[in-house]
This record gives structure tokens, sequence and C-alpha cells, in this order.
């Protein structure tokens, strides 16, 4: 198939939702916080199911640049992986939209990022999430990518070695049939077919993924979306410069085979919207995005984010003091950004107006990745810009303080101004809460972010430091 038209929704293998996880200690997450929500405190249930079915691999002869390629079935195997629910216990509070989050497994575990990130705006909208355990390490376990610091002697074991008792009948066929296994937990949320969802009407099926999994989307959007048709819209976050391979039975793709493969563009032939979320991290380096940007289209929009790493402060919640990359990580606004993402998606992938289009990092190639220009406080030039940076009382960078650990390379660094430069920069903490206050609300009117954020933009403020 040559295009991005694709069956009607719902045709096609629907995964089994039918049957609750039970046992053992608890649902298993690799993640250090939940976004900041409390899912009893707000209203909302989760529920752990097992996912089964029958899933198809594909191959390709080529994976062209300009991501316009064709897949044919390549064999057949069971699964029986799982997916967690969470929605509003209140079915009226349901707002009609699902976001299907790919889990990330570069910690050799089942993490939800953007669970992490956009809690907050899926809660106050009753927008339901469901995580899919797609990828093989996650369930069997295997390569570890980054430590994520998940704990001593956990990362790697895949959920049926963390708790037998509770995932030890789940079985993974390998990352060959993790792009159709995606499709079918997309079908049955589209249908309902899922206990935490039946009887409601499902509007709108959105799929989102970061780092490893943004990965696996390029993929998927590519070569797997013409086919199956499932998903009504994209966010991409953090996606490198190559797309994850279409993967072996009986074993995982890693991340180290897409970040060393060759530059995957976007088909600009798509149906359905793509929008795609990227830090100062994602075009350097390690990730080299760099290389594989591509011009926005009636249905694909590039946000680079100014002040922004891979990972930072927000996904390691209380974990973040304790990481040692030399200088405190990377807190800056991204998730603030990626909340205004997630709403623009729903009411782009609904037929409504696309999302504004943003100015990009300025960056140059190098012999070793794209090298971000910086102001005189080493601030990174372009791109969306919320007051963090346009305001700024530190040093907000996808740079790291280490870069002899992995890890640190991706969580960039905050670095604090001196008094005075402060001294320099503000006449007072009233001028300078002025104007971060005036920068909050040019990005809310630029798009870039909520009024519903307003507040805790504005929380992030630090007139204590600014001298006066």
């Amino acid at each position: 198939m040559t295009s991005g038209a694709h069956p009607p929704h719902g045709s096609g293998p629907v995964a089994d939702l039918s049957e609750q996880l039970t046992g053992g200690r608890h649902v298993f997450l690799a993640a250090a916080t939940r976004g900041g929500v409390d899912l009893a405190e707000a209203g909302w249930v989760e529920h752990e199911l097992a996912a089964c079915g029958t899933a198809t691999s594909y191959q390709a002869e080529t994976l062209p640049a300009d991501g316009r390629f064709e897949l044919q079935p390549r064999g057949t195997a069971p699964y029986r992986t799982r997916a967690i629910v969470r929605c509003p216990a209140d079915r009226a509070a349901f707002s009609g939209t699902v976001v299907v989050e790919w889990l990330n497994v570069s910690g050799g575990l089942d993490a939800n990022p953007d669970w992490v990130y956009l809690a907050e705006e899926l809660v106050r909208q009753g927008t339901a999430w469901v995580g899919v355990s797609a990828q093989f390490f996650g369930v069997e376990g295997g390569a570890v990518a980054v430590d994520a610091g998940a704990g001593e002697g956990v990362a790697g074991l895949g959920l049926k070695h963390v708790d037998e008792a509770r995932y030890g009948s789940l079985a993974h066929p390998g990352d060959a049939f993790a792009y159709d296994i995606f499709s079918h937990v997309g079908r049955a949320v589209r249908a309902a077919e899922v206990p935490a969802l039946a009887g409601l009407e499902v509007e709108q099926v959105l799929a989102v993924g970061e780092s490893q999994s943004a990965f696996a989307l390029v993929t998927y959007i590519d070569g797997v979306h013409p086919l199956a048709g499932v998903y009504d819209g994209f966010l991409v976050h953090s996606r490198g410069r190559a797309a994850l391979p279409l993967g072996e039975p009986g074993t995982g793709a890693t991340a180290v085979e897409s970040i060393a493969g060759p530059p995957a563009r976007l088909r600009t032939d798509l149906d359905v919207p793509v929008l795609v979320v990227q830090t100062e991290t994602d075009l350097t380096a390690v990730l080299g995005s760099y290389d594989a940007r591509q011009d926005d289209t009636e249905r694909l929009r590039l946000w680079e984010v100014a002040g922004t790493a891979h990972a930072d402060a927000t996904i390691l919640g209380g974990l973040a003091h304790m990481v040692d990359c030399g200088v405190p990580i990377n807190d800056g606004p991204q998730r603030f950004v990626l909340r205004a993402a997630l709403r623009h998606l729903v009411r782009w992938a609904g037929g409504g107006e696309p999302p504004p289009v943003a100015a990009r990092l300025v960056a140059d190639p190098g012999p070793d990745g794209a090298v971000i220009r910086r102001d005189a406080d080493g601030i990174a030039l372009g791109g969306i810009r919320l007051p963090q940076v346009e305001v700024p009382v530190a040093t907000l960078s996808g740079e790291p303080g280490r870069t002899d650990s992995l890890m640190c390379r991706l969580l960039g660094s905050t670095v604090a101004f001196t008094p005075e430069r402060l001294a320099e920069r503000y006449a007072s903490r009233a001028a300078y809460l002025a104007e971060y206050r005036a920068a909050a609300d040019r990005a809310i009117a630029e798009g870039f972010a909520l009024e519903d954020d307003r507040h805790e933009i504005v929380a992030d403020a630090r007139p204590e430091v600014v001298p006066g």
C-alpha cells in the first residue's frame, strides 16, 4: 500500500482484554512518580488486564528515508501480554478520547513516561489512558539500554521475573509482533471491548510514545498505520534520528539499533495528524533527530522546546536529587508543552484547527551531531520558549553535567545564575515576576502552554533568588 489510506476503523483482529490480572504484589511499572496524580483522590480507577490474541509480524524489502514503504505479512504467533487502563470512575466524566501509550522498555522494564508528563491534562479532561506492554523486553526481560535506577536487581528482569505470581502466565513472541499487538489493543479500545470502558462511546483513539517507544511509532506510522488504520492521531515524543527495526521473533529490538540506524522521516501522505515534540537532547549527538528534521505539512507538526532534556526532574520525581550528574539535572518546562500538545492533537484529530507552527531550535550540523546555538548564558536559541527560558534564573539545557554516563547525557542540566548575573538581568524581584508572568501569558496566547496550567507555570518562578 503506497498511500496513507487505510481500511475502515475496527476491521482486523482485536485483543482479548476480558481477563483481569490479579495476585502477586501490585500493578508494576518502572516509574519513580505517578505524574503528581492520586488516582483515587481524582476519582479514577485502574485496571490491569491480560491482552491476548494472535499477532502478525511484518517484513519489507527496504525502509526508505521518506517513510513510504510497503509491509508484507511474515508470520503469526500467539501472545499474552498486558494492558493497564486508567479512566474516570464516573462514566459521565469520560471525554470520549482514549490515549494509548506504547510503554517504554529502555530500562529493561515497562515504564510510562508519557503518563507522567500528561497525567494532569488527562485527568482534568477525562481522557482515558491505556498503557500497552507492546515489547518483548518489558514482559520477558532483556537488554538494559539506560539504567533508570529502577532498583537493585530489578532492571532487565521483565514483568514475568519481577512478579511471577502476577505475571508468570504472560508470553511475548518477540518484537516482530509488537506492532500488530499495538493495533490489536487499539481496536479493542475503539470497540470499548475493555472492562473499564465497556458501554462507553469511544470517539477518538490516539497513540503516544516517548524515546524508544517514539522510535517504534515512527515505524508504526510509516508502515503499519496505512494497513491498520487504528489510531486517529499520534503524539511522537522525543524520537531519535531512526526508526525502530521491524524486529525478530523470540527477541526484542534495542534502542541502540535505532540510534545507529539511518535517518527516517515520517511519510507525508498520512490521513491522520502527527505532532512530534522534541527536546534539545533529541536533536544532538546521542539521538541525532536533527538528521531527520522535516518541514511541517497539513498533517505534521514538529515542535522543538528550548531548555529541555530527553529526561528530566519531572520524570524522576523524588529521585531527581539523588542522581549524581555533576550538576542538578534539567528541570525544564517540557511537561507544560506536552500537555498543550495533547490538547491540540485531540482537537486536530477531531477535525479542528491544527496546532500552531513553532520556531525550530537554532542548530548547526557538526561532526558528532548537531550543535545548538546558545546565548551568553548558555540558553538555546529558537524553539518553543516558556517563561523558565525567556525569563531565566538558571541555565536550563539539554547539555549534561557529565558525559561519562548515558543516563546523565539524557538528563541535561540546570545551572543557577550567580547573584551578580541575576542583579544584571533584573532590577528587582517585582520586575522579574512581571516579566515572568508576561512571558507565561505569551506562551499561552501562542498555544504552546495552557491557561489551565498558568498557576503551575507561575509557581515555577523563583523570585526569592533575585537580589533585593
